[in-house]
């Protein structure tokens, strides 16, 4: 089958397509014809081995499917890797049916970032009523669900980041109250500005390095800056005890694998998303629909922030 196989480390001049054998699924396992595989920026980290979990060589990237069982169900899957191929295998209880008024684009946008947005709000920041909520990345893939997530929860003033006019509109057609530019030079008092002269409350924070410290500056008494990314590839400052003691903040960490070990903490808030897509109620963003011979492209507009939402792959082409 074709498969995008790396056989060394690197950047996205890697990703080649490449004909190898196709899986086979083994007890409790599930084969997947697959109609779209997801890109994740994780993957960018994964194929230059510096994600969080050391990588193996060789490697089929991609975490997530969407596309059809042997008996016809048409699933979304978590496959850890192995997703940017023809067919894929998935553990059975990491496959979730995809309801009607879910496209297979939108499935694959909810089963990570939507997971993430979800988990970021509810588990670790506790969001609650009229509480503000600082997204950065706005027009990204968990970014354009939390904006919308937020604003559904009661968030009492959303503020989004975002590297270009034209992004920064789509965060406000998304419903955020303010959009502003990411640039960390002077980001802490944009912020504040945003909420109109006032600290927030959360902050949803994936670039690292000097955008998390003026994130972290600009927090409230009491407020939470969750991590979980650094697209920067930079490292932000060592926080001393004494920066969270006063004014009584919580930095967390949050990483979507810690939740792979119970499929419960996965299906439940993926059942909800499904729900608000289906209803209308929830925006899942496709922002790009990548032939699997242009991987390594799709792989450089993400590292370049030329793109919005959820990118997928086509393997028929």
């Amino acid at each position: 089958m074709r498969a995008i196989q790396i056989t060394e480390f690197g950047g996205p001049e890697v990703l080649r397509v490449s004909d190898v054998p196709a899986p086979v699924a083994g007890d409790g396992q599930v084969l997947i014809t697959v109609d779209r595989a997801g890109i994740n920026y994780a993957d960018t980290h994964q194929v230059e081995d510096s994600y969080l979990s050391k990588t193996e060589l060789p490697l089929i990237p991609g975490a997530e499917v969407v596309g059809r069982t042997a008996d016809g169900r048409r699933v979304v899957a978590l496959v850890g890797s192995g997703g940017y191929a023809e067919q894929a295998v998935a553990q059975a209880p990491y496959a979730w049916d995809v309801p009607d008024g879910v496209t297979d684009g939108q499935a694959l946008a909810l089963v990570l970032q939507g997971t993430t947005a979800w988990h970021l709000l509810k588990t670790s920041t506790h969001l609650q009523p009229e509480e503000s909520v600082l997204v950065h990345a706005g027009a990204g893939g968990v970014g354009s669900l939390a904006v919308q997530l937020a604003k559904r929860w009661g968030a009492g003033r959303v503020i989004a980041t975002a590297s270009t006019d034209e992004k920064r509109r789509q965060v406000l057609e998304l419903g955020a109250d303010a959009a502003i530019d990411g640039t960390p030079e002077g980001l802490k008092d944009r912020i504040i500005e945003a909420n109109e002269g006032r600290r927030v409350d959360i902050v949803l924070e994936m670039v690292g390095g000097p955008t998390f410290d003026e994130s972290f500056a600009a927090l409230a008494r009491f407020g939470r800056l969750v991590t979980f990314g650094a697209a920067s590839r930079q490292q932000a400052a060592a926080l001393d005890p004494g920066r969270l003691m006063k004014g009584s903040k919580t930095v967390a960490g949050f990483w979507l694998a810690d939740c792979f070990a119970d499929p419960k903490l996965l299906g439940g808030p993926l059942a909800e998303l499904f729900d608000l897509t289906a209803a209308g109620d929830l925006r899942p963003i496709v922002g790009g629909d990548y032939p699997l011979s242009a991987a390594a492209t799709a792989h450089q507009d993400l590292r370049a922030r030329r793109t919005v939402g959820k990118l997928v792959l086509d393997p028929s082409h």
